[in-house]
Parts: C-alpha cells; sequence; structure tokens
C-alpha cells in the first residue's frame, strides 16, 4: 500500500478550559495529522525533531504506538521540547501561546524512499521556516522528482504576521510544489487581507496550485479546482468539546481519501471528477468530526479502527 510522509514540528500541548489545565498531549499540525492516519491504518512516516527529555521520548512513543514509523525523528542532545498552551473559550474554540526557540531548529534527517503516488503533507510555520527552508525543499524536490502527491496546509499563525513579507518566497515555492493546497479564511487575513475563496483562488493560489480548499470554521468548505469546478459542503453541526486539531484532522481526512479511493499521480494530473471530490472531502468532514468530540487532538481509536476496517476493504 502507499505511503503518507509527514514534516512538521512536535509540541506538548497544554490545554486549558476556564483557566484550568485539563488535557496534556503531543501535538503539532502535520503530527496530529499523521496520528490519526495511523490510526486509520495507513502507512505513514513522520520527519521532524524533539527535546532530549520526557516530552521528546512520549512524543515518539506516541507515534510508534498509533502505528507511525518514527526513524526519521531526531532527538538532539542538550535540547527541550517546544509547548503549546491552548486556551478554550466558552465555544470551545482556542487560542495559543507558543513556547519554541525557532532559530534552533535543526532538521537533521535522512530522506526516506519516496514512491510515486506516496502522499507528502506539509504545513504551519515548519514548513516555511528559513532556518530549515533547504531540508524541506530537498524533500519536497524528492517528492515532486518520484511522482509524490504533495498536499500544503498553510496554517499561517497571526503570530508571524510580522513576518509574511519574508516567508512570502517560501510560501510561494511550497504553493508552486504542491498538489492541493488548503488554507482557513483566517490564514489568509493575516498573509493577503483577503477574506472570500475566490480572490485567494484567483489572485494567490490558481497561478501555482488548481486544488484550492478554503476552510471557515463551521462555515461551509469551498473547493476551488480546474475546468472551474466551484463547490460548497456544509459542515454538519457536532457537539463539539475542543476545535483543537479539526484543521489537522481535515487534512488527514482528505489524505485517507485520496489513499482510499485510489486518486493517484495520474488522477491529480487529469484532475479529479466532483464525485471523487465529494468523497475525499465527505472522508475530510468526517475525521474533522470526530476530532472535534473529545479534547484530544486527534480521531479516536474506536473511529481508527473503523477507517482502518474500510480501508482494508477498500484496497483488497
Amino acid at each position: 500500500m502507499r505511503k503518507v510522509i509527514g514534516v512538521g514540528e512536535t509540541v506538548l500541548d497544554i490545554i486549558f478550559k476556564n483557566e484550568e489545565p485539563v488535557s496534556a498531549v503531543p501535538g503539532g499540525s502535520v503530527y496530529n495529522g499523521i496520528i490519526s492516519l495511523g490510526r486509520a491504518g495507513v502507512p505513514a512516516m513522520f520527519i521532524s525533531e524533539v527535546g532530549n527529555d520526557r516530552i521528546g521520548k512520549k512524543t515518539i512513543d506516541f507515534l510508534e504506538k498509533n502505528g507511525v514509523n518514527a526513524a526519521n525523528v531526531n532527538m538532539y542532545p542538550g535540547s527541550k521540547s517546544p509547548i503549546s498552551l491552548a486556551f478554550l473559550d466558552e465555544n470551545n474554540d482556542a487560542e495559543y501561546l507558543f513556547y519554541k526557540d525557532h532559530p534552533h531548529d535543526r532538521l537533521d534527517y535522512v530522506c526516506p524512499d519516496i514512491q510515486r503516488d506516496d502522499i507528502v503533507m506539509i504545513g504551519s510555520y515548519y514548513s516555511i521556516n528559513p532556518v530549515i527552508r533547504p531540508q524541506v525543499s530537498t524533500v519536497l524536490m524528492q517528492a515532486r522528482d518520484a511522482g509524490a502527491i504533495i498536499y500544503y496546509d498553510v496554517n499561517f499563525r497571526p503570530t508571524h504576521a510580522n513576518e509574511v513579507m519574508k516567508l512570502t518566497p517560501n510560501i510561494l515555492d511550497n504553493f508552486g510544489y504542491a498538489d492541493i493546497v488548503r488554507g482557513s479564511k483566517d490564514d489568509f487575513k493575516v498573509m493577503y487581507g483577503m477574506d472570500t475563496p475566490d480572490k485567494v483562488y484567483n489572485s494567490e493560489i490558481s497561478f501555482y496550485c488548481k486544488k484550492f480548499i478554503y476552510t471557515n470554521g463551521a462555515q461551509p468548505v469551498e473547493l476551488r479546482a480546474e475546468s472551474g469546478l466551484k463547490k460548497s459542503y456544509p459542515i454538519t453541526a457536532k457537539n463539539t468539546v475542543s476545535t483543537i486539531g479539526a484543521g489537522d484532522n481535515f487534512n488527514a481526512g482528505l489524505v485517507y481519501g485520496l489513499v482510499k479511493y485510489g486518486i493517484t499521480r495520474n488522477v491529480i494530473d487529469t484532475g479529479l471528477t466532483e464525485e471523487l471530490w465529494d468523497k475525499v472531502i465527505t472522508c475530510a468532514l468526517e475525521f474533522s468530526a470526530n476530532c472535534c468530540m473529545s479534547i484530544m487532538n486527534y480521531v479516536d481509536e474506536t473511529f481508527g479502527k473503523k477507517m482502518k476496517e474500510a480501508l482494508n476493504k477498500a484496497t483488497e
């Protein structure tokens, strides 16, 4: 079976409700999605770095426990794992504080064997961080040369708003490598001052990447793709416990859908039919909804088992 390779940061997410800590779990934008894919039976590996401490060891152990290959997660002597504080409001949306020394990022790794039709997931500041950009670019070049599919989640935090100009070349580079770009209304408001999917797609994305997904919290998901395909997907209301990881698991579900429904490099190049888009975005919404029903950053194990069984049946 094809594999998914995630490249991203790791953090310990300490989650607060009513100013009191209620949970502490390993996290990170791509990390959360990779854990969910591992639970759903998708062969997955992760490229990253952790601190040489209890948090770092737990972060690696958690990957392996959930079926994710952690051979390319480096632990540096004398380093400390980053921490994120997530404060849930009355709507269970999160406001974040990050504690990390980005200039000390290194990302030493041996690039895994990337094959045609594998899927590489990148996202957030980690994918555009100037300090490790050469290493990330190497993975993307090898992925493109091999015929892998590249999925880019913009996930641009307001904390980096003052760096937009400096980071723009790396963002555009990612757009150019990507086969599918996803971003939220908040991302593009910070980056471009734009708040509609058509404006963002037409002025910033379509020149580089034709397949674009725009999310906006509980509002419908917007798809823009080749041949003028334009569609909205309403989100079904759920009992939301936490929105932490909602977007990350949307990514995981969409990538799961690419694997389940046999969307290969050839299909990507010729363009997905509306029916195929409906199927993969349905998977994305299911993963995201399940994640929001708990305080965890990933789909629950029961849901993962159900998705694993469905995947095995579909790929027999």
